[in-house]
């Protein structure tokens, strides 16, 4: 991971529960300290998204993995959100955070692109699959953990950022965050979209 503190964070976690068998490194995608043909296969999960050259360091990775290593990608789709009731202000925020993050250089729309980044870059054998979080009240967990927790946090997360752009208003962005916690109400639904590739060198 390029930052520290997630690092840091994350090996106490691991030393916490007892994991002893992983190593933690700190590098930039497109720079790491690996010697080629290093890897049997390669994880990558919500990474791409924050690149603004995602199939570049696709290429990058490629030559690290040995001849027939394989690579698994796992990225999320915000374009694929569908909740009850349904709500035009909620569309709009999550349409702002979509803004705000290519503002920054990513793309939180990559999911549905997962495919041609790969193809580009080399891969082959390359296989999608579109993998659905359903929610509704009879998956409590869910509604709390993701709903909640994950996506509507998420979206809240910039609010700050969207008043200062003006991007809506703020009475507008408080009915849409609204309108996304009533999706995880006892008549709320909500459905996400991530998108599972492997491919191989």
């Amino acid at each position: 991971d390029i930052s520290a503190d997630s690092l840091q964070r994350a090996e106490h976690t691991a030393r916490k529960e007892g994991i002893r068998n992983v190593t933690f490194r700190q590098g930039d995608i497109f720079h790491l300290p690996f010697e080629e043909e290093m890897f049997d296969h390669i994880f990558i999960c919500f990474v791409l998204e924050h690149l603004t050259e995602p199939q570049r360091a696709l290429e990058q990775l490629r030559p690290l993995l040995k001849e027939g290593g394989t690579l698994t990608v796992i990225e999320g789709d915000h374009g694929s959100t569908f909740f009850h009731p349904e709500d035009p202000d909620a569309r709009l925020a999550i349409d702002c955070l979509v803004r705000l993050q290519q503002q920054a250089g990513g793309n939180a729309l990559i999911g549905r692109q997962l495919y041609p980044l790969l193809a580009g870059a080399g891969y082959s054998d390359i296989q999608v699959s579109p993998r659905m979080v359903y929610v509704d009240a009879s998956r409590p967990g869910l509604v709390e953990g993701f709903t909640k927790l994950t996506f509507t946090a998420m979206v809240e997360g910039v609010a700050e950022e969207v008043h200062r752009q003006g991007l809506m208003s703020r009475e507008a962005w408080e009915r849409g965050i609204a309108a996304l916690y009533r999706a995880a109400e006892a008549n709320g639904v909500f459905c996400y979209t991530f998108f599972k590739a492997t491919a191989r060198k």
